[in-house]
């Protein structure tokens, strides 16, 4: 796989306002994709995106709105059969031109890593955790208690990661925004979870490519910028809802043994009680 077929796709939902930048982004990369497919999950008519993007380009429409994750996964199966490496991306994101390059670079030299992420950069040029470790007890207890109090946590910081220095490394999971993946990883475990809504299925995507035996890596060289909630700003309280429900799938999944039982309760009924909370101090909020 030294010269690799690469192939996008990206979920689009009520983003008119970032396509153009997402296009213009992808025009620039050094990396040309064989082609490139857009789910739309939006119930309005998808915008012609045909005068942004003069490559290979597939538009589908999905107006039922199956999720990201079952989106990305009809996606792939859209792209030509020789395409090799994916690109999974939202939209509103932008590419540096050699962000492509240096992650597939990095992901083809490691035989064993299914799946790469760049470094993910806020609008304000902060870095966003963009390479965490798995939320288990220990360290989602400990970063949900101290996180607000003392930033500087062992257990927030190992949950967050740490972003100093350039050196590509594994680790557990990647920011779902932009994933480069082999294709033959995918197909080992079935691509994303369509049962996941939205919110985690890159955790648990992460989390089943490791289990089958591939790890994730890190390419911090490689930057997108993310603008990050375009289609969830003035959704919030449902959102928090669909957050809490893909933690519970995770969560049971993570501890899917029979003598973890009595913990998948405990935390059934703490998930779900924190996500009323948090749905009511959001309809306070408006």
């Amino acid at each position: 796989m030294s010269n690799p077929v690469v192939g996008v796709v990206t979920v689009g939902f009520e983003s008119a306002d970032v396509w153009p930048d997402f296009f213009a982004s992808l025009s620039r990369s050094t990396v040309k994709p064989k082609a490139v497919v857009v789910i739309d999950n939006s119930q309005k008519a998808p915008t012609d995106l045909s005068a942004l993007y003069k490559g290979n380009l597939v538009v589908k429409h999905r107006p039922e709105n199956p999720g990201y994750g079952a989106a990305i996964n009809e996606g792939i199966t859209l792209l030509p059969k020789e395409c090799s490496v994916i690109v999974m991306c939202n939209p509103d994101i932008t590419f540096e031109p050699e962000t492509l390059q240096r992650a597939i670079d990095a992901l083809l030299a490691h035989p064993t890593a299914g799946i790469a992420g760049p470094a993910v950069i806020n609008p304000d040029g902060s870095v966003y955790p963009s390479a965490r470790a798995f939320p288990g007890i220990r360290v989602g207890v400990g970063h949900a208690i101290l996180g607000e109090i003392w930033k500087k946590n062992p257990w927030t910081q190992r949950y967050l990661g740490v972003y100093e220095g350039d050196d590509v490394r594994i680790v557990d999971w990647l920011s779902g925004s932009c994933l480069i993946a082999k294709k033959e990883a995918l197909a080992q475990v079935g691509g994303f979870d369509p049962e996941y809504f939205m919110f985690l299925e890159d955790v648990d995507l992460c989390f089943r490519l490791k289990r089958a035996g591939w790890r994730s890596l890190y390419v911090p060289g490689a930057r997108i910028e993310h603008s990050g909630g375009h289609s969830t700003k003035s959704r919030m309280a449902d959102m928090v809802k669909v957050h809490h429900e893909s933690a519970r799938r995770f969560l049971f999944r993570l501890y899917d043994k029979p003598a973890y039982w009595p913990l998948r309760q405990v935390l059934r009924v703490g998930l779900a009680l924190r996500s009323i909370l948090a749905r009511i101090k959001y309809r306070n909020e408006r």
